[in-house]
């Protein structure tokens, strides 16, 4: 299913999905379906993942000229980040692409050896941004402003200790993430003065729930400033990939549903050109994920 968290001219936030190139509002559509729906994307990962199969069952099953009733055009919405207000902070994943490793170790502080286990950091859940809105760039903290293009993974239900090959089991499904980077934040090693920004963790368009992804680990990933490429890859150059990601995280700490991990970036990014690259005002990225989709934001300076 293609899941998104949408807003109109009329209505808070809600829940929908993507349906003949249509908008269907999740909680009506429970309605005419007698199933009751929740209007929040939390609410409906909480319900398992299981509900995914259920849901594209329901759908299968319903007469055309039912959705028609609570259908939206894509130009009467507005598109949300798919999870607006994530219930902990976004899982980083640093220096998992070995590209992007050599060019961090060419112009920043890193030492170029490939981590022997994933590098972790947060980002908090104010970080967190839509489509067609502003990445706040804070000129008293920063002159060195830094796009990273990543799929992003959806935890959808609890784990500990997971098993590597079982791994894939507890993703409810997948979403783009920019892991903007004020590159001149960072303090003694710590990123989160760095990473944890407000505005810093655009997010979405939509979340793709996993049945709809076929192999998550050859995904092309891109990243345009101004029209122009800056990054290309594909996720099987990850150097831990999601299997891994979660066995060792779920060592470290309990993953729960609607966790998000952000997977890491490819090389191309600002700092690693010569001479480097930052983002000013008005300049327009555009991260796309393949099978996902784009977020396109405008930096503000403030």
């Amino acid at each position: 299913m293609k899941l998104l968290t949408y807003k109109t001219a009329d209505t808070e936030p809600r829940l929908g999905f993507i349906h003949n190139n249509q908008v269907i509002d999740m909680e009506d559509f429970g309605e005419i379906s007698n199933f009751p729906l929740p209007d929040t994307m939390l609410d409906l990962i909480d319900m398992g993942i299981e509900i995914v199969s259920e849901l594209n069952d329901m759908i299968a099953e319903t007469e055309p000229s039912f959705f028609d009733e609570i259908a939206y055009k894509m130009d009467e919405i507005t598109f949300l980040a798919p999870i607006p207000t994530p219930r902990k902070n976004i899982i980083g994943i640093g220096l998992n692409y070995t590209e992007h490793i050599a060019e961090s170790a060419r112009t920043l502080d890193t030492t170029g050896k490939l981590p022997q286990q994933p590098i972790i950091f947060s980002k908090p859940t104010t970080t967190v941004t839509a489509t067609n809105t502003n990445v706040v760039k804070n000129t008293k903290l920063t002159s060195q402003l830094d796009y990273e293009v990543e799929l992003a993974v959806v935890i959808g239900k609890k784990g500990k200790y997971v098993a590597n090959a079982d791994a894939l089991d507890y993703v409810f499904g997948y979403t783009v993430i920019n892991d903007i980077s004020a590159r001149d934040c960072r303090r003694e090693g710590q990123w989160i003065v760095s990473k944890g920004q407000d505005t810093f963790a655009p997010m979405g368009p939509i979340l793709v729930t996993k049945d709809e992804i076929e192999n998550p680990h050859n995904l092309n990933l891109s990243l345009k400033v101004n029209g122009v490429e800056k990054q290309n890859s594909n996720t099987k150059m990850m150097l831990f990939n999601i299997n891994d990601l979660i066995e060792d995280l779920s060592t470290v700490f309990t993953l729960e549903p609607g966790d998000i991990i952000a997977t890491g970036t490819p090389a191309g990014v600002g700092a690693g050109k010569n001479p480097q690259e930052w983002l000013h005002d008005g300049d327009v990225i555009e991260a796309t994920v393949e099978g996902i989709g784009t977020i396109v934001n405008t930096v503000k300076e403030i």
